[in-house]
């Protein structure tokens, strides 16, 4: 479960004031915007990435506000990725298990699991450099899911896909509450994302978030 309640945030002349929304657990939502109206903004904040003038965060019913961004229990996929390019894929995967000192068998498990659900096994002891952008996104999931957080953030995840690439991830992406056990807020600027694959849909508009898609009215 996600809750955002009364967010403010100043940077310079931009601002964004009151801002609130809900995403029951278990449950796809998507953010949608134009490009510049401070989706990703709101989306840092609630990673604990971007500091807020007032309200609050709560995660699964805990309050995060004023916690460090390793202390919220969640995935965060950039929209670049932003993979570690000194490591390997498989080192990627394993990362979130690594630094918390899991043993060498969990972390094995954990990386295969991933890779086979991904579809990246083939990738697993290249450096995570000339990868194609599906390939990208698909081991900066799979590292935002590695420590099974019951939270992922995802930031544009598939703007730099081509189409049949795009077709392919949002298969993978639909199925993440129900397989990964995780609530989702993935922020886009695509309607096409939005009907697809959103159980809530919200958008942010001159600084205002409406509710555009609740539960339950998924067109058949």
């Amino acid at each position: 479960m996600i809750d955002v309640d009364n967010l403010c945030m100043r940077q310079g002349a931009f601002q964004l004031e009151d801002i609130s929304l809900h995403v029951p657990r278990g449950k796809y939502a998507l953010l949608m915007g134009k490009t510049g109206c401070g989706k990703t903004t709101i989306l840092e904040a609630i990673a604990g990435l971007r500091g807020i003038a007032s309200g609050r965060v709560c995660l699964d019913d805990r309050d995060v506000t004023y916690l460090a961004p390793g202390l919220r229990d969640l995935g965060y996929v950039p929209q670049d990725g932003a993979l570690f390019r000194t490591m390997t894929v498989r080192d990627n995967l394993a990362f979130a298990l690594a630094i918390r000192n899991q043993p060498a068998s969990v972390i094995n498990e954990r990386v295969g699991q991933l890779a086979e659900w991904l579809q990246i096994a083939h990738l697993l002891d290249r450096w995570a450099v000339g990868l194609s952008g599906g390939e990208t996104q698909r081991i900066a999931l799979g590292r935002a899911l590695a420590n099974h957080p019951p939270i992922l953030l995802m930031d544009e995840p598939l703007s730099s896909l081509d189409e049949e690439t795009r077709d392919a991830t949002m298969e993978i992406l639909h199925g993440l509450p129900n397989r990964a056990n995780v609530t989702v807020l993935h922020v886009t600027h695509s309607r096409h994302e939005a009907e697809q694959l959103g159980d809530w849909i919200f958008r942010l508009h001159e600084g205002r978030i409406d509710v555009i898609r609740a539960e339950g009215e998924r067109p058949a």
